[in-house]
């Protein structure tokens, strides 16, 4: 399946200089439909009031982490299927089964640039055609 630029896009990280700069990554790519929400409670608010096609979260955040994001959303049957991306300074081997198991996409280690973002939101959708 051919990425959707148009499909809108949920960025979750509780550092604003970060969300900048994923949003700005994300619009040299060519999407332009981005919104975010600051940690995991309010990034499933969001999802629950509107259909994403992507997430693209920090894994350490407080109060819920995105890894307790990934596995409230893996777990609700409304948000089961919706791509997720996780994104961390833990290069831990652990960390990547953890969310391997907990049903992420894909994984990105920061610092990362446009092209490290897009060859890995064309990893995400390569690997839906293969499932679907």
């Amino acid at each position: 399946m051919p990425v959707n630029f148009a499909m809108p896009i949920l960025v979750v990280d509780d550092y604003n200089t970060m969300v900048r700069i994923i949003r700005n990554l994300l619009k040299q790519i060519g999407f332009q439909d981005i919104d975010d929400a600051s940690d995991g409670t309010s990034a499933l608010r969001r999802l629950r009031e509107r259909p994403y096609g992507l997430v693209i979260s920090d894994w350490n955040m407080e109060p819920m982490t995105g890894y307790d994001l990934l596995k409230e959303m893996r777990a609700d049957p409304q948000l089961a299927s919706v791509p997720f991306i996780m994104i961390t300074a833990e290069s831990k081997t652990e960390n990547v089964i953890a969310a391997k198991q907990a049903g992420v996409n894909n994984y990105i280690v920061k610092p990362f640039n446009a092209q490290t973002l897009k060859a890995k939101i064309e990893a995400v959708f390569a690997d839906q055609t293969q499932a679907a």
